[in-house]
This record gives structure tokens, sequence and C-alpha cells, in this order.
């Protein structure tokens, strides 16, 4: 530690200063204790969340990106930024003001092009391609590199979730477009922005009340879909036709 300050004294008296060794250690100690005090602090934070705590949240922000990517992506950054929340694993790089920034445009994009009926089709259709593999990510970045085997699973897990919601999504939307009126496409957004909010409070919060209510929000998602499932398919062969993908040919056999 001597060396340090005889190296920042002498760093300090070339550039034309001249403070007192007494007063430069004591506000270097000072320095170094708040550091420590921090750091425990960030310790004591992230080691709060037990193993429940840290799949519920994988588990939310996988769930909710399927059909929130943007909203959950900012969410969860701004709680970072802020203080509100010590983010846990990779997620921290969410609180990088250049991806609050970009996750921010997108979301007022996704804001008002998901409350317009059709065009929140086409968006989701386009989305659909990142949606489920971001909601893998996510997941996976709660754990980290340090935890590979909890991060496969959990990754595993939120990319299993971001589909059935993602699927749930389009099939309701391709139902609620065939309406005239908009309102009913409005109400939906809506409850989907208050839906994606609402369930990474619920697992940052009451992690085992969350648990609950995904396994029967996510069995019901599965019957709706598959009672849709004709809708989807139509959106799906909306998007091939915008993509130049012709529809196969069924073979012809030949007359006798």
């Amino acid at each position: 530690m001597n060396d340090l300050w005889n190296t920042l004294l002498q760093w300090l008296h070339r550039v034309g200063l001249h403070p007192d060794r007494t007063a430069v250690e004591q506000a270097g100690g000072a320095v170094l204790d708040s550091a420590s005090a921090a750091a425990a602090g960030v310790g004591q934070a992230v080691g709060s969340m037990d193993m429940t705590s840290l799949l519920a949240l994988a588990a939310a922000l996988g769930w909710a990106s399927g059909f929130r990517l943007y909203l959950v992506v900012f969410l969860v950054g701004l709680l970072g930024a802020t203080g509100a929340l010590v983010l846990p694993g990779s997620l921290q790089v969410l609180a990088h003001p250049a991806l609050l920034f970009a996750s921010g445009g997108l979301l007022c994009v996704e804001f008002f092009a998901d409350k317009i009926p059709g065009v929140d089709s086409l968006w989701d259709l386009l989305q659909s391609v990142l949606r489920v593999p971001a909601g893998a990510a996510l997941a996976a970045g709660v754990f980290g590199a340090d935890h590979a085997t909890m991060a496969l699973a959990a990754a595993l897990m939120g990319g299993t979730l971001a589909a059935t919601s993602q699927a749930a999504k389009t099939t309701t939307r391709a139902v609620i477009n065939t309406s005239p009126e908009p309102f009913s496409n409005l109400g939906a957004s809506l409850a989907e922005d208050t839906a994606a909010v609402g369930a990474v409070w619920l697992a940052l919060a009451h992690p085992a009340v969350f648990a609950a209510v995904l396994a029967v929000t996510v069995v019901l998602m599965w019957v709706v879909t598959w009672m849709l499932w004709r809708f989807l398919k139509a959106a799906l062969r909306k998007l091939r036709g915008w993509m130049g993908a012709a529809e196969p040919v069924p073979p012809q056999l030949p007359k006798t």
C-alpha cells in the first residue's frame, strides 16, 4: 500500500501539485472503504435471491418475451440502472445506456404498432423469429456463465415459455383482427403490456405465487392455441407469401 501512495504522490508532484501525504492516505482509505462497502452490498443483494427466485425471474423473462420482448428488456435494464434491482448473472448488460436507448426506442415502436389492427399481426410475425431465442437468452442470463448447467436449463425453459406465449398471442390476434372494430385489439394489447410488467413484478416479489399463476396460464395458453390453430396456420401462410415462398403443390396421380 505504501508503494501505491508513493507512486501517486510522485505523479502529483510532477504535475505541480504538492498535497500532504497524510491527507492523501486518508482520502484514499475513505474511497477504498466506500468501494468495499458497495461491493459487499451488491454481493448481499445478489445472494438474497435464492434458487426459487432466480428460476421465477428466468421463467418470467422467457414467458413475457414471447409477446413483449422490448418491454421486458427495457424494464429490467431500467431497474438495474436505477439501482432498484441488482441484476444477476449476465443481465447486467441490460442496464448499459446504449442498450437502454435501443430497447426504449423499439419499445415505443412496438407499443403503437401492436395497437393497430393488421399492423400488429405483421409485427408479431416478423418478431416471432426474435422472441423465442431472446426469451431463452434472457432466461439463461439470470444464471450467467458461472452456472452453465442451470443456464442451459433456464434457456430451454425460457425458450419454451416464449414460444408458448408467442403462439397464443399470434392465434388470438388473428381472431381479434377478424372483427372490424379496433377496441378489442387495443384492449388485448394493453392487457399484454400489463401482463408483461406484472409477471416481472410478481416473479421478483412473490416467486412461489408466480410459479402457480404461470402454470395455470401456460395450460390455458396451450388450450387456446390448440382451439385457434387454424387461424395460426392462416397467419403463417400470409408470412410465407410475404417472404416469397410458394405454397407446396400436392402431387397429382397419373390418370388411368
